[in-house]
């Protein structure tokens, strides 16, 4: 099983196809919808998990870009400054799947940059801006 998260980003013409659902139907991928930011007639980008098995997965990926789709691997990651944070929890009660957590007993914030979706909550609320989303590898 390949499970990848990347960035879609969708022509003008593209946008009100439903790529999506024949990634689904077609080659048996699942998808997860991280972020999407799609406007009718204009460009649009879509932050994904997706999965399946190695020759769909493939096939899938080379559908989306036969279509005129540019596929990236998702090169975001969220950070945190370690003298900033005050370990309130503040992001972990926004975090939707546990990525930030709060240590027993220290009570000192964790973070799992494996369980992480880039969503970005964490750094909206974080009261002393100590998350940030950074761009790279």
């Amino acid at each position: 099983m390949v499970n990848q998260k990347v960035v879609l980003k969708f022509s003008a013409a593209l946008v009100e196809q439903p790529i999506i659902y024949r990634l689904i139907k077609n080659y048996d991928l699942m998808v997860n919808i991280i972020k999407a930011e799609i406007n009718p007639r204009r460009e649009g980008s879509l932050i994904m998990e997706l999965s399946g098995q190695p020759d769909n997965f493939q096939s899938g990926i080379s559908f989306l870009e036969g279509l005129g789709v540019v596929v990236e691997p998702l090169s975001q990651t969220v950070v945190r400054d370690e003298e900033r944070c005050s370990h309130c929890g503040a992001c972990t009660v926004v975090c939707p799947v546990g990525a930030l957590y709060m240590n027993r007993p220290s009570m000192e914030v964790g973070f799992d940059n494996e369980k992480c979706l880039v969503c970005g909550l964490c750094v909206s609320y974080c009261p002393l801006k100590a998350m940030d989303v950074k761009w790279g590898d």
